[in-house]
């Protein structure tokens, strides 16, 4: 028997299915879990040697909502999710996907919704975009040397725009015709047959286009109609894959029809769905206990297969300036992101009708919102006048005695985006917070990662919940067992989804992260700024919270140890596209045959 590739010693080993931990001493050959044992293992002249003495030794974490469609084309080891963990990323989220679509009508549909730069991820496309189809997009990411795994969903909108254009698409008066709609159906179904999840898609249209032409409008999914929905959904519920959307914020909200969708009433199979997102919103207190209760009454007595995707930590974001993307909820603030040019916003922002405009949207208590519209609960970070730092623009109005509003436009026509301020929108209460948490109809997700990269980071939230589970029981007022909370961030998900990862059983793929339970401090929550040269040199909040997560190993291989890369990373591929439904036998089987 050849010497273990890694071994990973003494640490208390989670193996992702909720089981309780053990101490155990792993050894890994081959990419594969091969030794979990109570004896030392054999260690040869080429073995790793993890030492995980007083540690925890967990499957990699399942991140299944980024947004690193662009970013994974120019840099696949994707660092700033692997350095805490995470060892499977889940692309084409919110009805974006770059399968379909040209690089231009792509750029446009992801650049205003994520918040990263048009150019960039234009540019990214135009050079890198080299497939036609599902199965020639996998094949070009499985060429690049991944970090992480990959798996995605195929875009609504992508498929939309493909089929429509981006004009039709986006017109509310156009309908796709029965060829139209069997076409979109034939590319679902390509995708599935490539190994996608399922289908993703978009109804709440405050998410608006980029680009020129067809700017500020909201993005294709939108403007489909339930019959488009249904016709869909039938290929997915036939076919056992996931819907990921998110329902509307309006007037009209549409939650009854997704979960309708989902329900498997009679002999019909329910479909899986998985839509954003659970969570305490400042803006409506008491949503909460409707997101508590839905999912497991609807899957208990309505037969569905609905999870509600929900972000463990609190809701922080921050703005510099004017661009933050819950500004296009109310037409005063979309008025003054449709505007590029800084000359003509500010033109805007000073105008007394606009201003009218903003206040009265901002103090109507009655229209649908995320934003609680609250300047008294947005804090000042930066700012060239260094004796605003700290304060609310609320506070300032009051110091100024004019209107919050006010007080906040006179700031951004002044300092621009040298302005950086903060609000949490949600998941503000360590009560709810943990009850969702611990909600059998949500699941661990919506970190966004790839996306709002000058607006939050949440590219550790894993780790931050196992500090929270840690805590609590410190406190002797658990509300997870920690062994629970890893199978929430690893095996549950990995089920759910149908992808072979988050688990680390004896035979399991070796993606693991060892994680040291005194690193599990404030300093998880530190946020910091990192260029990112891919996107022209933005600088991008990011966590780095190194002493909690101290050992990435994916595919077998030592990825990231102590704070730095080892030097094989994103040169050499470890992740590769995991295929919905594909065991670690069928791969293996499928590798042969092509190899």
């Amino acid at each position: 028997m050849s010497d273990f590739d890694v071994v990973v010693n003494g640490g208390l080993w989670f193996d992702g299915t909720g089981s309780a931990p053990l101490r155990r001493n792993l050894g890994i050959r081959d990419g594969v879990v091969v030794r979990a044992s109570t004896r030392p293992l054999s260690i040869g002249p080429d073995t790793e040697v993890i030492d995980a003495a007083g540690k925890w030794v967990l499957p990699g974490f399942v991140d299944v909502h980024t947004h690193y469609d662009a970013e994974v084309l120019v840099s696949p080891g994707l660092p700033e999710s692997v350095r805490h963990g995470v060892t499977t990323v889940v692309l084409g989220n919110c009805s974006l996907s770059t399968v379909y679509s040209t690089p231009r009508e792509c750029a446009d549909l992801f650049s205003r919704v994520e918040a990263v730069p048009h150019d960039s991820v234009l540019g990214i496309l135009e050079e890198n975009k080299i497939w036609q189809s599902p199965a020639e997009y996998v094949e070009a990411l499985e060429s690049l040397p991944l970090g992480p795994n990959v798996a995605g969903f195929i875009g609504h909108s992508d498929i939309r725009t493909h089929v429509l254009g981006l004009g039709r698409g986006t017109d509310k008066r156009i309908e796709p015709t029965v060829r139209e709609l069997e076409k979109m159906g034939a590319m679902l179904t390509d995708a599935v047959d490539a190994g996608f999840l399922g289908l993703s898609s978009m109804t709440n249209a405050l998410d608006k286009i980029d680009g020129d032409e067809y700017r500020s409008r909201s993005l294709p999914s939108t403007y489909a109609r339930w019959k488009e929905f249904r016709f869909l959904n039938r290929i997915l519920r036939e076919r056992g894959k996931i819907l990921q959307s998110a329902p509307t914020i309006n007037l009209h909200p549409n939650i009854a029809g997704f979960f309708a969708e989902s329900s498997g009433f009679g002999r019909r199979k329910p479909l899986k769905t998985s839509l954003l997102s659970a969570a305490d919103s400042k803006a409506y207190p008491p949503i909460v206990y409707f997101m508590l209760a839905a999912a497991p009454l609807l899957n208990r007595f309505a037969k569905t297969d609905f999870k509600w995707q929900h972000l463990p930590v609190p809701f922080t974001v921050y703005a510099d300036g004017i661009d933050l993307v819950v500004f296009e909820e109310f037409g005063a603030g979309a008025a003054a992101l449709h505007l590029k040019d800084q000359v003509e916003r500010n033109a805007l922002l000073q105008d007394e009708s606009y201003r009218r405009r903003f206040r009265k949207d901002y103090d109507n208590k009655f229209s649908p919102r995320i934003w609680h519209r609250n300047f008294y609960d947005a804090e000042i970070v930066g700012c060239p006048d260094e004796t605003l730092i700290g304060k609310t623009f609320g506070a300032v109005g009051d110091l100024r005695g004019v209107h919050p509003v006010d007080a906040y436009l006179d700031l951004v026509v002044k300092y621009g985006a040298d302005l950086r301020w903060r609000t949490t929108i949600a998941n503000h209460r360590p009560k709810f917070a943990k009850r969702l948490a611990a909600s059998s109809g949500v699941q661990m997700g919506f970190g966004d990662a790839g996306a709002h990269l000058r607006n939050m980071a949440f590219y550790n939230y894993p780790i931050r919940l196992l500090k929270k589970v840690k805590d609590a029981q410190s406190d002797r007022k658990p509300f997870l067992t920690v062994e629970r909370a890893v199978h929430r961030l690893t095996g549950e998900l990995a089920d759910w989804y149908g992808i072979d990862a988050g688990h680390l059983r004896e035979g399991d793929r070796a993606d693991l992260v060892v994680v040291d339970p005194a690193g599990l401090d404030a300093t998880v929550d530190g946020l910091f700024e990192a260029e990112v040269p891919e996107y022209g040199g933005l600088r991008r909040m990011v966590n780095r919270s190194d002493g909690a997560a101290v050992a990435t190993v994916i595919d077998g291989r030592l990825v990231y140890r102590d704070g730095e890369f080892t030097g094989g990373f994103g040169v050499t591929r470890t992740g590769r596209f995991l295929r919905a439904g594909e065991s670690a036998a069928d791969r293996s089987g499928r590798e042969t045959i092509v190899g």
